[in-house]
C-alpha cells in the first residue's frame, strides 16, 4: 500500500507534469505544414483521387445529413434520410456526418473550393440549432437513451464510436476552416459528456466506466486531447485519460513477458488513483470499504504479439493514436514507448504488404497471416488508422521505416478502395486472397446514398487530405523541410520564403527509375539559407541513383537515410533526384515451414497483383533473379489491343476468353473481368511492334490474338467446324494465325478473321446466338446457312481493357500471370500472394 505522503508527492509530480507552463516536451517534433499551402498537381494519382471524392463531397444534401439530428432534436425536418448506416433506424446513424465535417474542412483547406466551404458550413449551423433546441449540450443523431443502455453495460453500438466522429469534425471545421462557432459547440458536448462519465463514476465506480470501453468508443481520447491543446481546461485533459483504455494500454506499456501481482489503494475520484490504475494489465477492481478500491493488476504469461489476437483493430488503434496525443500534450515519455511498441508489434507479426492489417476486422493469430488470406482483409478504417500512428511516429524520430509505411499503406490501402474516378464507390475490406475482388467481397462496391459504412466514413477524410504528410517542417536557425512522399505538388513554405515545385514522373514498368524535379520561386528574394531534406527509401538501391543541384551532382547517402541540402534557394535553381526502382519478392508474416513460400511481388512502394482465377502458383525454375522470369510489358503493346464486337438481335457482344474457349458474350462494363477476357492484344506476324490506328493498317495483315489476361498464349483453331481455344502450344505451326480482311457483310467498318492455313474459312459466330455460344472455323463453299457473310463480320475497336503503366508478365506453373498495382483493379479477380516456388 502507498502511504498518504507518497500519494502526495505523487501527485504533485503528476500535476506539475500536466501544467504546460511547467513543462517542456522531450525532444523536438516536426511540424505539420498546412494543408492551405500544399496543392497537388492535376497530373498526379492523388490529385485524380482528391477531384473524384469532391465531387462525392459536393454531391451529398444538407438536409438528408442532418435528417436524424434534426429529427432527435425534435426539429422540422426536410427531403428525407440517407439510408444504409444513416439509416433513422441504425443505431450508429450520424457518424459519416462526423466523417463529412472533417473531410469537407480538410478539402476545403486543400482546394478552397466555395461550394464545399458553405454546405459545409450550413451543416455546423443546422447541428447548432439541433444542440440549442435541445438545450444540454448533447448532440447526436440518435437519443441520449444509447447512452442509459451504455453505461448500464446493455447491448448497443458504439454510441461513444459516434460522438468522436462529431466531435472530431466540429474541431476540424474550427481547426482547418476557422469556424469559431464550431469550437464552441465542440466544448459544450464535452461538458455534456464530463458531466455524464463523471456520474457513472460517483455512481458506480471507474470500473464500471472502463467496463464500458471495451464497446469501441473511436478516439474519444485522441479528439479530448487534441480539444486540450486549445482550450487548456484541466476537465478536457481529464476526461481524455477516463477514455485511455487501460487494460490495452498496459500491454503496451510492459511490453515483456511477465506475470505479476500487484494491489495499489486509491480514492475512486482521485486522478492520481485512476493514473496509477492505468499500469495494469488485466484489470479488475473489488470495493473494499468507505469508497477505497483495490486495483487488482494481473498479467498472465503472454507477450503482447501473442495478447493482440482476437482484439477488435479499429477499436485499438484509435485509442493508441489517443495516447500519442497525450505523449505531446504531457510530455510523458511512457506514452511514446506505448505508440512505438505498437507499431512495432503490428507490422511485424500483424501486417500485410499492402501494410494493411486485420482479418474481418479482428487481429488474428502472430504471424499465422497465410490462414487469413480472403475477401475479408484489411478494414479500410484500420489502414486510415495506422497511416495517423506512423505519422506521429515519424515527427517524433524521423525514422525512414515510418516514412516508407506512410508511402505504402498510403498507396496500396488507401489509394486501391476507390473504384476508378466514380464518385462515391468505395470498398470496405480489401480482399488479398487468391482469385478474389473488391466487387466480390461481403459487402463489395458501396453505393453513394445507402452505403455510408465506416469506411466510408476514414474513406472521405483519407482523400481530403493526401497532401498532408508530404512535407514537415523542422524550426531552427536554419528552417528545415522534410520531404517524405514523392508526389507531384506544390509546398508555400512560409518559413523558407520559397514555393517549392515537386514535380514526379509517372512511374512505368519499362523504365525503372523514379524521377522528381524540384523547382522555386518566390515573391521576393529568401533573406536566409534553408535545408531541404529528402527520402531515399529502403526499397531503392544506390546504383543508378543520382542528385543533382544546378546540373553539379551530389553525393548520394544509402537507402534509408535523407540526403540534405542546404542553401539560399531562388528561381534558378534547379534539384533532381534519381531513384531506381526494384522489383521484389516479400514473405507473407507466417512463421511455419509449410507457408514460406507464400509472397508477394512488389515494385518499389507498388504492391502487384496478378490477373487470375485461382491459380497463384509460379515455379522459378533454374532463374538466378526476378528479372529472368518477371519481364515489363512495353508502352507500345497499348497501341496493338483490340475487341470484336457483333450485334444479334438487340444486343452487342464481343469475342471473349471464358475459361480458354472463345465465346460470344454480352458487350461487358469496363473494368469487369469479362471486360478483360473480351480484349485481345493484335501481334502482327510481319511488323510485331506495329500498332493498330486504322482498319487500313491491318486490312491484309496476318495476326496472331493474345488474351489480355493470358500473356504468351495464343488463340488457337482447330479446324473446321472445330471451336476456338486458348493455348500456349497450337499442335500446327499456322494454327493460330489469321488473316484480316475486309468484312464479308460488304460493311466499311468490319473485318472478318480467315484462317492462314484453310483459305474461305473464317472464325465464325453463328447466326441468332445466345451468350456463351461458342466460336468455330467455318468455310463459306460448305454454308448455306442464311447469314453467313454477318456471323463472320466483326467491329473491331479499341481494346475495352488497356494495360497500366505499370504491368509486368510474371511465368507461373501453369501459365503466365499479368502483374499490375493493386490499386488500379477494380471487379476484376486477383491474387495478391503467390506461392513462388523453385
Amino acid at each position: 500500500m502507498l502511504s498518504e505522503t507518497d500519494e502526495f508527492s505523487w501527485t504533485m509530480i503528476y500535476r506539475k507534469m500536466k501544467n504546460p507552463d511547467g513543462f517542456k516536451l522531450a525532444g523536438d517534433f516536426l511540424k505539420e505544414v498546412s494543408l492551405h499551402d500544399v496543392k497537388l498537381d492535376p497530373s498526379s494519382l492523388h490529385w485524380r483521387a482528391q477531384q473524384t471524392n469532391l465531387e462525392y463531397l459536393l454531391m451529398l444534401d444538407v438536409d438528408s445529413l442532418v435528417w436524424s439530428f434534426q429529427k432527435t432534436a425534435g426539429s422540422p425536418t426536410a427531403g428525407k434520410a440517407y439510408e444504409g448506416w444513416e439509416d433513422p433506424t441504425c443505431e450508429l446513424r450520424g457518424h459519416f456526418v462526423g466523417h463529412y465535417l472533417s473531410a469537407s474542412a480538410h478539402m476545403w483547406a486543400s482546394t478552397h473550393n466555395v461550394t464545399l466551404k458553405e454546405k459545409m458550413t450550413a451543416v455546423v449551423s443546422a447541428l447548432s440549432e439541433c444542440q440549442n433546441k435541445m438545450g444540454s449540450g448533447y448532440l447526436s443523431a440518435f437519443p441520449s437513451e444509447q447512452f442509459d443502455r451504455f453505461e448500464a453495460l446493455k447491448p448497443v453500438w458504439a454510441p461513444y464510436y459516434t460522438i468522436h466522429k462529431i466531435l472530431a469534425g466540429l474541431l476540424d471545421q474550427y481547426t482547418f476552416a476557422d469556424n469559431t462557432q464550431a469550437l464552441k459547440m465542440t466544448k459544450w458536448m464535452v461538458e455534456y459528456f464530463y458531466n455524464r462519465v463523471q456520474n457513472v463514476i460517483t455512481k458506480y465506480s471507474v470500473e464500471r466506466h472502463w467496463n464500458s470501453l471495451n464497446e469501441e468508443t473511436g478516439g474519444m481520447n485522441d479528439v479530448l486531447y487534441r480539444l486540450y491543446t486549445i482550450t487548456q481546461d484541466p476537465k478536457h485533459l481529464l476526461l481524455a485519460h477516463l477514455f485511455d483504455k487501460p487494460c490495452f494500454l498496459g500491454l503496451l506499456a510492459v511490453q515483456v513477458t511477465i506475470i505479476a501481482l500487484l494491489f495499489i489503494r486509491g480514492t475512486l475520484t482521485d486522478v492520481v488513483a485512476l493514473e496509477k490504475f492505468w499500469f495494469g494489465m488485466k484489470i479488475s477492481f473489488i470495493n473494499v470499504q468507505n469508497s477505497k478500491y483495490v486495483c487488482v493488476c494481473v498479467t498472465e504469461n503472454l507477450t503482447l504479439a501473442d495478447d493482440i489476437s482476437g482484439f477488435h483493430a479499429n477499436t485499438h488503434i484509435p485509442v493508441v493514436i489517443g495516447s500519442q496525443m497525450r505523449y505531446e500534450v504531457t510530455g510523458d515519455p511512457l506514452y511514446k514507448v506505448t505508440g512505438t511498441f505498437f507499431m512495432d508489434i503490428v507490422n511485424a507479426s500483424h501486417g500485410y504488404a499492402t501494410g494493411g492489417t486485420s482479418a474481418g476486422e479482428f487481429w488474428s493469430d502472430p504471424k499465422r497471416l497465410a490462414s487469413t488470406l480472403g475477401t475479408e482483409n484489411e478494414e479500410s478504417c484500420t489502414t486510415y488508422n495506422m497511416l495517423k500512428v506512423s505519422r506521429h511516429l515519424f515527427r517524433w524520430t524521423k525514422e525512414m521505416v515510418y516514412a516508407d509505411y506512410y508511402e505504402r499503406a498510403l498507396t496500396n490501402g488507401v489509394l486501391s478502395i476507390q473504384r476508378g474516378t466514380e464518385p462515391g464507390v468505395m470498398i470496405y475490406m480489401l480482399p488479398l486472397g487468391r482469385g478474389d475482388s473488391k466487387a466480390k467481397s461481403y459487402h463489395g462496391w458501396g453505393t453513394r446514398f445507402s452505403s455510408f459504412w465506416c469506411c466510408y466514413g476514414t474513406g472521405i477524410e483519407s482523400f481530403s487530405k493526401l497532401g498532408d504528410s508530404i512535407y514537415f517542417e523542422e524550426e531552427g536557425n536554419v528552417p528545415g523541410l522534410y520531404i517524405i512522399q514523392y508526389i507531384s505538388s506544390s509546398l508555400d513554405w512560409k518559413s523558407g520564403n520559397i514555393v517549392l515545385n515537386q514535380k514526379v514522373d509517372p512511374v512505368v514498368s519499362w523504365d525503372p527509375y523514379l524521377r522528381m524535379t524540384h523547382t522555386f520561386s518566390s515573391k521576393q528574394e529568401a533573406s536566409q539559407s534553408s535545408s531541404l531534406n529528402l527520402r531515399i527509401p529502403l526499397w531503392t538501391n544506390s546504383n543508378g541513383a543520382k542528385a543533382t543541384l544546378n546540373g553539379q551532382s551530389l553525393s548520394l547517402p544509402a537507402p534509408g537515410n535523407f540526403i540534405s541540402v542546404t542553401q539560399r534557394w531562388s528561381s534558378t535553381d534547379k534539384l533532381t533526384i534519381q531513384l531506381p526502382i526494384n522489383l521484389r519478392t516479400e514473405a507473407i508474416k507466417d512463421d511455419r515451414p509449410a507457408y514460406a513460400s507464400i509472397q508477394a511481388i512488389l515494385y518499389g512502394p507498388y504492391l502487384l497483383a496478378g490477373h487470375t482465377s485461382g491459380d497463384w502458383d509460379i515455379k522459378t525454375g533454374s532463374a538466378k533473379s526476378l528479372s529472368d522470369w518477371i519481364t515489363p510489358i512495353p508502352a507500345s503493346y497499348n497501341g496493338q489491343l483490340v475487341t470484336f464486337a457483333q450485334e444479334s438481335g438487340d444486343s452487342a457482344f464481343v469475342l471473349s476468353n471464358s475459361n480458354q474457349s472463345i465465346t460470344m458474350e454480352k458487350f461487358p462494363e469496363s473494368g469487369t473481368d469479362a471486360a478483360l477476357h473480351a480484349t485481345f492484344r493484335l501481334i502482327m506476324k510481319e511488323e510485331s511492334s506495329s500498332e493498330v490506328s486504322s482498319l487500313k493498317d491491318v486490312i491484309g495483315k496476318s495476326v496472331m490474338l493474345e488474351p489480355f489476361d493470358f500473356p504468351g498464349m495464343l488463340v488457337v483453331q482447330q479446324g473446321t467446324d472445330g471451336e476456338l481455344v486458348v493455348s500456349d502450344s497450337p499442335k500446327e505451326g499456322d494454327s493460330s494465325v489469321f488473316r484480316l480482311v475486309a468484312g464479308l457483310d460488304g460493311k466499311d467498318e468490319t473485318i472478318s478473321l480467315e484462317a492462314v492455313n484453310q483459305n474461305g474459312c473464317f472464325v465464325y459466330s453463328g447466326v441468332n446466338f445466345n451468350s456463351g455460344a461458342s466460336l468455330k472455323l467455318s468455310c463459306s463453299t460448305e454454308s448455306s446457312e442464311d447469314g453467313f457473310n454477318e456471323a463472320v463480320s466483326f467491329v473491331m475497336e479499341k481494346g475495352i481493357s488497356e494495360y497500366h503503366p505499370i504491368s509486368f508478365v510474371a511465368k507461373g506453373a501453369r501459365r503466365n500471370f499479368l502483374l499490375a498495382p493493386l490499386l488500379s483493379f477494380r471487379d476484376e479477380t486477383y491474387t495478391v500472394y503467390f506461392n513462388i516456388q523453385d
